[in-house]
């Protein structure tokens, strides 16, 4: 039992190039040990008054093994046993006879735990107790993030994400919101391995399994997130039409189909139509023609801008005899948009979820949190999708078609869905990285 300051404690152990010296309480008598542990234990002492210690090594090389404290101290409320209890077992004392009291036979840590595995050794063989062993392993690192628990509270704490699972964090909780399956995690973890040095796995792999995974699972859906009116004129004012469309085209026979409604009136993208559009643009200008997904060729005619100079809404005419599957037309087009009936068209909250740092090892900052990226998270308020969309089920995912895998929020409610970006369909990160 030694009363000794944690400062006398520190200083008498010396350095790694200097043996330790003993204090005052290494000598005790065994019976007052005893005595003394077990006022200790009854409560008779406040914090920091005095420690348990193993009587070990002074002069060994690894400093854990120089008299490493085992017990302290403090009076805390805890959620088992109330008041009564006051002394804790430090965590390398504890460590050793928790995993023997469970039987386990290999116990994994990460390398900064190499120097601790003696007196884990030591512990174990001087309590007598089942022998258990300690290995060490990398941890796992990615980029564009940080696995630091420590540092993770900080961003909870301090409002920067919504909490532990916020769908920018690298926890379970956080992952399964964002979309991510437990299938393309352990694809993932199986990719890596385990490694005995440190390193930095780029998070774009992650990314890969999630899109291979959800390739073959996800449902296709039409949504359209910055929408302009297209108006077919020649199409019947007040005709309505039922298109079919399959769930999942990678699948053999394509995990059922829905029902897509079609009208005079359509939402596309604004990025699908240009007024004066480049060579090799295959979607729609003045003259240009592309196929609608599951529906008609159309070709743009017209167009009408507000005041400002935005183009508000794009006229067309469609070819009567290409619809899809029915294709009687002759013509060949190079592009296909998608679109959702404006009668029918439901509204969704989607959210845009992105990497949540700008650095590729933010932990290596000086202030990591300066390197949030602030468009990680981009909403949309207002987004068009087929009606189907409405049956969407937590933890299913869907392609949104030409933009990206989403899965329904777990916080989305029947009035007010929201869904929630997992990836986009290609890694633009990459992209942008090779400019």
């Amino acid at each position: 039992m030694d009363d000794s300051t944690s400062e006398e404690i520190g200083a008498a152990k010396g350095t790694p190039t200097s043996a330790g010296i003993p204090t005052p309480g290494r000598e005790r008598p065994i019976e007052e040990n005893l005595r003394l542990f077990q006022e200790m234990k009854e409560g008779k002492f406040p914090d920091g008054a005095m420690v348990l210690r193993a009587k070990i090594d002074l002069a060994s090389p690894n400093m854990h093994m120089r008299d490493p404290i085992i017990y302290r101290i403090k009076h805390a409320h805890h959620h088992r046993t109330g008041d009564k209890w006051c002394i804790y077992p430090m965590y390398d004392f504890a460590h050793g006879q928790s995993d023997s009291i469970e039987r386990i036979t290999h116990s994994v840590c990460t390398l900064e735990f190499i120097p601790h595995r003696p007196l884990y050794d030591w512990l174990i063989e001087n309590i007598e107790i089942f022998p258990s062993k300690q290995y060490e392993f990398a941890r796992l690192n990615l980029n564009y993030t940080v696995m630091s628990k420590r540092k993770l509270l900080q961003l909870v704490n301090d409002g920067f994400v919504e909490g532990w699972d916020d769908p920018r964090m690298p926890t379970i909780s956080g992952l399964r919101r964002r979309g991510y399956t437990p299938e393309s995690i352990r694809n993932f973890c199986e990719r890596i391995g385990v490694a005995k040095r440190e390193n930095i796995i780029d998070v774009g792999l992650l990314e890969f399994c999630i899109r291979e995974d959800l390739n073959k699972t996800a449902w296709r859906r039409m949504a359209v997130l910055d929408p302009v009116k297209l108006v077919i004129t020649n199409y019947p004012e007040g005709k309505e039409e039922t298109l079919i469309g399959e769930n999942n085209p990678e699948v053999e026979g394509g995990e059922g189909e829905r029902d897509i409604p079609f009208s005079r009136e359509l939402w596309i993208e604004r990025d699908d139509f240009m007024e004066i559009p480049p060579k090799k643009f295959f979607r729609l200008g003045p003259g240009l023609s592309v196929r609608l997904k599951h529906a008609y060729i159309v070709t743009a005619t017209d167009f009408v801008k507000d005041e400002s100079g935005n183009v508000t809404e794009i006229h067309a005419e469609y070819i009567p005899n290409s619809k899809s599957g029915e294709d009687t037309s002759g013509m060949k087009v190079k592009g296909t948009i998608h679109w959702v009936s404006v009668p029918h068209a439901e509204t969704v909250e989607v959210r845009l979820y992105d990497r949540l740092f700008n650095v590729e090892n933010p932990a290596a900052e000086e202030d990591f949190k300066s390197t949030i990226n602030p468009d990680s998270l981009k909403i949309l308020p207002k987004v068009f999708v087929e009606p189907d969309l409405t049956n969407a089920t937590f933890g299913k995912g869907y392609q949104f078609m030409r933009k990206g895998y989403f899965t329904l929020d777990t916080k989305s409610t029947p009035g007010h869905l929201v869904f929630n970006r997992t990836v986009t369909l290609r890694d633009t990160w990459a992209k942008e990285a090779a400019k």
